[in-house]
């Protein structure tokens, strides 16, 4: 008995010291960390100062954000930090830096961060979609997928091309019943749409078809609400969209569009045949027959309607409004309109149309597309990223799970870069010879691993829409009407101010 009494004390008395040892060694590799935390975070970008609560979110204009980036990168340098609420942000400026993010440390700032807003409309875990999906297997898996099957049904190929050809002859037979002076905006958006909605939905909209109307109303409120200042509120202080009615109210145009996308699916879904694939949502089903594993790999009903929503918004919006610049840059700049249309009517003259290959051919018209896409500042913020893992970047220190904002706006406008950034030339993309060239730092459709995968396809929308614009007509501005702005409105797009036109024949 006393051998025992002797082994308990014994134990009793080792535990004791294991358990001091134990709190020493915490306490040690606590104090150990929080040095060496101390020590990094003294190389975190400098910044505005931050305010309690909100932050430095009164530095930001959120109707404008690429403005306020314009000014903040001035004064604090290519790499600073913001502060909204309690999320941290580090905004990239300039080719240089960007590229070394998103090129050479592609994994390490290929995250998305968390957008609670976008619960409300449904994406969550296993149905994100592709473009706000978390940086794992599941986006891969995904991502891989719709690059094979968007390939399958044309992506690169003849088949599209001739899509897009015949889609572009509907447009300018549109524009052509135009008797009067018109705002572009809905017939080229229609246009652009079909492509990308005969490839998702086997469904093309007629010119003037309500159902479109109706759509485009829905995406346009819904990107209204993805920009703004309460929405940066909402999505950094969530408890606020479980105040009844806050969320349905805020997001009222998201979850419109994506109930309208869920009606798309189900009527496909009606006549879906697993042995005839029409298009993208018949390849999605079909994988999504193969059981829990696919299901486990995104392959799920509510993944199905965020990647096609995700497609269709990649696949329509960035284009047509990019055609819309193209239009108001000839207003603005007739001659520059003149030499398009001459060099079209040398190469291609006026009944034949426009193929890819005539690109290499016309390089002046090749370089006034690209400079549309750089001086128009489609996307100048881009999709935030978030870092993967701790990083460094140009000395600073970047913890892991921080938000970055990619200002591709100070990309497209470096004045490291581009000879005149704040003007419209297209000589920045041709040589002393005249032959058209594209400089690194030419990124409207970001780069990385989250580069824009309707990238291919919107080049190719762009050449063959504007080229074929330009060959049937002369766009001029109506008589009496002022002379339309220039600058834009910021809607998670960067879009042109309504604007009139008059379309004459050639």
């Amino acid at each position: 008995m006393s051998l025992l009494l002797w082994l308990g004390s014994q134990l009793s008395s080792c535990w004791s010291n294991m358990s001091i040892l134990g709190v020493f060694l915490t306490v040690f590799a606590l104090l150990f960390d929080f040095t060496k935390r101390r020590k990094k975070w003294k190389h975190y970008p400098p910044g505005p100062m931050s305010l309690p609560f909100i932050g430095t979110m009164l530095h930001v204009d959120f109707c404008n954000p690429h403005l306020s980036f314009k000014q903040l990168h001035k004064k604090y340098g290519n790499i600073f930090h913001l502060q909204n609420c309690w999320t941290n942000l580090v905004v990239l400026n300039g080719y240089k830096t960007v590229k070394e993010a998103l090129v050479h440390r592609s994994e390490d700032f290929a995250d998305r961060p968390y957008f609670p807003m976008y619960e409300h409309v449904g994406y969550g875990k296993k149905s994100e979609g592709i473009v706000v999906a978390r940086y794992g297997h599941t986006w891969k898996e995904v991502r891989k997928f719709t690059l094979t099957t968007l390939r399958n049904f044309g992506m690169g190929k003849k088949s599209l091309e001739e899509r897009v050809t015949e889609e572009a002859g509907f447009l300018c037979a549109a524009i052509n019943s135009e008797g009067h002076p018109f705002d572009l905006r809905l017939l080229v958006n229609n246009a652009v749409c079909n492509v990308i909605c005969t490839t998702i939905y086997a469904e093309r909209f007629d010119y003037g078809d309500e159902t479109f109307k109706k759509l485009l109303h829905l995406f346009e409120k819904s990107l209204e609400e993805e920009a703004g200042f309460l929405t940066q509120l909402l999505n950094n202080v969530p408890i606020l969209l479980r105040i009844p009615g806050v969320a349905q109210k805020a997001f009222q145009g998201q979850k419109a569009f994506m109930d309208f996308i869920d009606v798309l699916i189900n009527k496909h879904m009606e006549t879906w045949n697993p042995a005839y694939i029409r298009d993208f949502t018949d390849a999605f089903l079909k994988e999504m027959e193969k059981g829990k594993e696919a299901e486990e790999n995104g392959f799920n009903y509510n993944n199905l309607r965020m990647v096609t929503a995700d497609l269709f918004a990649a696949g329509s919006e960035t284009t047509s409004t990019t055609l819309r610049w193209a239009v108001l840059y000839m207003l603005l700049h007739p001659e520059i309109q003149s030499k398009v249309q001459a060099e079209i009517d040398k190469v291609i003259g006026r009944e034949r149309s426009p193929t890819m290959k005539d690109q290499a051919s016309l390089p002046y018209t090749n370089a006034v597309i690209h400079e549309v896409q750089r001086y128009g500042d489609i996307t100048p913020v881009g999709i935030p990223h978030m870092t993967y893992r701790d990083t460094e970047l140009q000395g600073f220190f970047i913890p892991k799970g921080t938000t970055i904002i990619t200002n591709l706006s100070s990309v497209l406008k470096d004045e490291a870069v581009w000879e005149k950034p704040n003007e419209f030339y297209p000589e920045h993309f041709l040589d002393a010879n005249g032959q058209f060239v594209k400089p690194a730092a030419f990124l409207p459709f970001s780069a990385g691993r989250r580069a824009c995968v309707g990238e291919q396809l919107a080049r190719m929308e762009l050449f063959i829409f504007f080229t074929t614009l330009l060959q049937k007509f002369t766009f001029v501005l109506p008589e009496g009407q002022p002379r339309p702005r220039e600058d834009g409105h910021f809607a998670l797009t960067h879009s042109p101010h309504p604007y009139l036109v008059r379309a004459v024949p050639r």
